[in-house]
């Protein structure tokens, strides 16, 4: 079993060699420690939470959602539908301006909406369905659907992961397979592109233009108030040393304060710790079903028994048990579709899987493992992934980098000989995977999907068939059905779930329930 390296051992060269971060001024900027660098900056284009965090700070979306993830308006005032569900007519808020000067036009939502659709598995639902995006003036769209589509807004309001951020035209009028590197939004922040730093600083400063909803802030909806002037993220890799710097009041929040160290900081009187997201988090391996090995369901299958649970999260979160939980699912915990599938779905059994390993033909092909050395949540997964495979009998390669390298490799789809890959571990938000038609798990959309690119016309079949069931028990069935269909091909293996503690100063106040670190309302004093 893979254990957790202890930090404590250079806790005090890492105390001593925290950096000294300029307090002048202190009281007009926010510094946080984000859970990893920002090295991709198009939430679009990439899954990557830390994307979307940014994402949240720069952008606005059409719709957001509140605590009990329902669709609220955001940008739009508002909207009307037709007797027969298939004319949606929206109406936006006077006065959205982007941080450029220029005014936010139906234009641009139409073009944001259209790259959305072409690269997110909720979107592509919706897009099979849509006759025409219309134009009708500068604060008015409308779109007339081929067939009734009964989770639009919710679509549209997509939280945390794959969001519906809204850009200029010109800017969303980008392929979407090619990431945009100019970032213009028309949210509570602008991004200062000139101290952009990939790996050491990201720098965020108060957009006066926006204008917030009058409602309370609730999750991704309501009136987003940026009470700082400057937020500052400073990538701080080694915990330690984060650990350091939020002690000594040089930066204000971390948002994922490495599990060895929760107990140090417990202590300190200066510091709170809090779960602002009960559900927690799920942790998954994605095999590349593209090339051998793991084009081969039966060899896929045979990872699947070897998976003990346990282990990961032991590895990755800690021993202490209130914090993570076994999911053998695809549904996450909390989650409305959630079920138990069993130790005999995933037995965490070497040598049942060693057995299947040989019956499925495996031929010695080399398993590139792509992991981050510096993503304290995702790296020791790979290490157990690593460990338990090699004594099965595969032959692994166990390519470390840092987590930004690890988000642009996971794009190529060659072999490994050409530089692709063979599997990568990851996580995300509980909320963000809760159904058929948010959840890129289950879905089987070959290249058309999450990278790994599993195909399979069944999944599809069932994620189509549940959003257009009306009845709530058959619904739940095609769900159950589709989950464990996805779990049995091994689609994505499930390697726990776990709930984060995150570190902010005692000063600062105003942080909201939801999966990622929202900006806004967060205030000092």
């Amino acid at each position: 079993m893979i254990r957790r390296r202890s930090l404590f051992a250079a806790g005090a060269a890492g105390l001593a060699a925290a950096p000294a971060i300029a307090q002048n001024t202190r009281a007009t900027t926010l510094r946080f420690v984000p859970q990893a660098n920002l090295s991709v900056l198009d939430p679009i284009f990439t899954t990557a939470t830390v994307t979307g965090n940014h994402g949240y700070h720069v952008y606005d979306t059409l719709y957001g959602v509140d605590a009990q993830l329902r669709p609220q308006p955001q940008m739009v005032e508002g909207h009307e539908v037709s007797a027969d569900g298939l004319t949606w007519s929206f109406r936006l808020r006077e006065g959205l301006r982007f941080h450029d000067g220029s005014p936010v036009r139906s234009a641009d939502c139409v073009a944001s909406i259209t790259r959305w659709c072409a690269r997110e598995p909720f979107g592509q639902l919706l897009a099979r369905v849509v006759e025409e995006w219309t134009v009708r003036d500068d604060r008015n769209f409308r779109v007339r659907l081929k067939r009734a589509f009964p989770l639009l807004l919710d679509a549209l309001a997509k939280p945390d992961s794959s969001t519906l951020f809204v850009m200029p035209e010109r800017i969303a009028s980008t392929d979407p397979g090619r990431a945009i590197t100019e970032v213009i939004g028309s949210g509570p922040y602008r991004f200062i592109a000139g101290e952009y730093n990939s790996g050491s600083r990201v720098v965020y400063e108060k957009f006066d233009g926006y204008v917030p909803r009058s409602e309370p802030p609730s999750w991704t909806s309501g009136g987003k108030v940026a009470h700082f002037r400057r937020i500052e993220w400073h990538i701080l890799p080694d915990p330690a040393t984060a650990a350091a710097a939020l002690q000594n009041g040089e930066v204000d929040w971390w948002e994922r304060p490495h599990p060895d160290l929760g107990a140090l900081l417990a202590r300190s009187r200066d510091v709170r710790r809090e779960v602002t997201d009960p559900n927690g988090r799920l942790a998954v391996m994605r095999m590349n079903c593209l090339h051998p090995p793991f084009d081969n369901a039966a060899i896929r299958k045979a990872v699947r028994l070897s998976v003990l649970q346990e282990d990961y999260m032991r590895a990755s979160r800690g021993d202490a048990r209130e914090d993570w939980d076994i999911t053998r699912s695809l549904w996450p915990r909390g989650t409305p579709y959630y079920r138990d599938e069993g130790e005999a779905m995933m037995p965490g059994n070497l040598d049942a899987a060693r057995a299947a390993l040989r019956e499925a033909g495996y031929a010695g092909q080399r398993v590139v493992i792509i992991n981050p050395t510096d993503f304290p949540d995702i790296g020791p997964l790979g290490l157990v992934s690593a460990d338990r495979l090699k004594r099965i009998g595969m032959n692994i390669d166990l390519a470390d980098s840092d987590w930004g390298t690890v988000v642009q490799r996971r794009n190529n789809r060659e072999s490994v000989d050409r530089g692709g890959w063979s599997m990568l571990h990851t996580t995300g938000g509980a909320t963000a995977w809760a159904n058929p038609a948010l959840s890129f798990l289950v879905r089987g959309q070959g290249t058309r999907g999450w990278f790994g690119w599993w195909e399979s016309a069944r999944a599809e079949e069932l994620a189509e068939a549940w959003l257009y069931e009306r009845d709530p028990a058959r619904q739940a069935a095609i769900a159950h059905e589709l989950g464990r269909h996805a779990l049995e091909e091994a689609a994505f293996l499930p390697l726990g779930q776990f709930r984060i503690r995150t570190a902010f100063r005692r000063d600062i106040t105003g942080i909201l329930q939801g999966s990622s670190p929202y900006p806004w309302n967060v205030r000092r004093g």
